[in-house]
């Protein structure tokens, strides 16, 4: 898939970039690379942990639904607890979301106005979750990493504590490449080798300075 036109650059605000795709894909990698380009980029997975620390009005709303259950000994949200919950039963994990999910949203909003457009005329927030919250329509670019389920699988199961049971309830759990490809603005295929990927990347964001992609 080409790079199709990223807009026309408004000096008065920084052009927002949306970086989604499915688990294992890469996403963080490409995050890392446009961060070493000078590129100013958000990992929406660090906002919500930060917006469910203890004393946060989500991590109040969090232990109110899903009960004590989910509480570690010092205290804080026992994420694992948590993930078998809602990986198990699709209802909760939409609840979990509806609880989440808008302050999130609220804090990447505030990211995004604290930049200089003088000095960052892009910037990329990775959201995982960007087509499952509807929030693809609302930035001027998108770009969706995608990779083989075979390769997600390996990449999962080398996680520390990861299951295959695990793996294939997060896999199973989220919206097809296709759907997601629908509304790319870019692809970056991380099926091959790093170098491959830096590639693509380059040729990105080389578009975005030529004022093409």
């Amino acid at each position: 898939m080409g790079l199709a036109p990223l807009l026309v650059t408004d000096a008065r605000r920084v052009r927002r970039v949306a970086l989604t795709g499915g688990i294992a894909t890469g996403k963080s990698y490409v995050r890392g690379r446009l961060e070493t380009m000078g590129i100013p980029t958000l990992d929406a997975d660090t906002v919500a942990r930060e917006v469910v620390h203890p004393g946060a009005p989500a991590f109040a709303a969090v232990i109110s639904r899903f009960g004590s259950a989910v509480v570690s000994d010092d205290g804080s949200l026992n994420r694992r607890a948590l993930a078998a919950i809602i990986f198990a039963d699709p209802e909760a994990r939409r609840e979990l979301e509806r609880i989440v999910h808008p302050a999130v949203r609220l804090a990447t909003e505030r990211w995004f106005a604290s930049l200089d457009p003088t000095r960052h005329p892009v910037a990329v927030a990775e959201i995982p979750l960007l087509f499952e919250t509807g929030r693809h329509t609302e930035f001027d670019a998108v770009i969706v990493t995608v990779s083989s389920r075979s390769t997600q699988m390996h990449r999962l199961l080398a996680r520390q504590g990861m299951t295959e049971t695990d793996a294939r309830q997060r896999l199973d759990a989220q919206v097809s490449d296709e759907e997601r490809l629908r509304g790319a603005t870019c692809v970056i295929d991380t099926d091959g080798t790093f170098a491959d990927t830096d590639a693509q990347i380059q040729a990105m964001v080389g578009g975005w300075q030529a004022g093409s992609g």
